[in-house]
């Protein structure tokens, strides 16, 4: 089972006790903060793409933040290509709902984009549809594996808008 494996994972860094289980679902990044009782853009979605023809990469990003095809394509040289759950799976080792960025295959390219810096604290899945772990941004880059921080995500900062005021993007999810 893939909880069981981040689980693995955390006890190794002597961090087991971060791991959250629920009695709902976690699934979604609405169910997450629901269930967390945290703002919806504080949960580090896991999003699953191809690499390359046979190989994943994996981008945590915030809740509140949608991948730009452009920025996509010019930090990784390709274009975005969501992996389908059974890709998922079979790449990563963790269904759709519970992909996470731990105890992933050691091929599996994990990058951490820039909208989660915002936060003191994020929670990423924990490799179940009901799972989350609190961790701050450096300990998710440690704790990840991760090759580094990108910025491929839109949607989160503050824009201009045509009379050159500033606004908030609106959320999407």
């Amino acid at each position: 089972m893939s909880i069981e494996r981040v689980r693995a994972h955390f006890a190794a860094l002597g961090m087991e006790d971060r791991i959250l289980e629920f009695p709902v679902s976690s699934a979604t990044v609405e169910l997450a903060a629901a269930a967390l009782g945290v703002p919806p853009e504080r949960i580090a979605k896991t999003l699953s793409f191809r690499d390359g023809e046979n190989g994943c990469l994996l981008v945590v990003a915030a809740g509140d933040a949608r991948v730009d095809n452009r920025r996509f394509k010019d930090a990784f040289h390709q274009k975005a290509r969501f992996l389908t759950p059974e890709e998922a799976m079979a790449l990563t080792g963790h269904a759709v709902g519970g992909v996470c960025p731990f105890a992933v295959d050691e091929r599996v390219k994990v990058y951490l984009d820039k909208s989660l810096r915002r936060f003191d604290t994020v929670y990423p899945a924990a490799g179940s549809s009901n799972s989350a772990v609190r961790l701050s941004c450096d300990e998710l880059a440690r704790c990840s594996g991760a090759c580094g921080w990108v910025d491929v995500c839109k949607g989160w900062r503050e824009e201009e808008n045509a009379r050159g005021t500033t606004r908030r993007a609106p959320l999407r999810y």
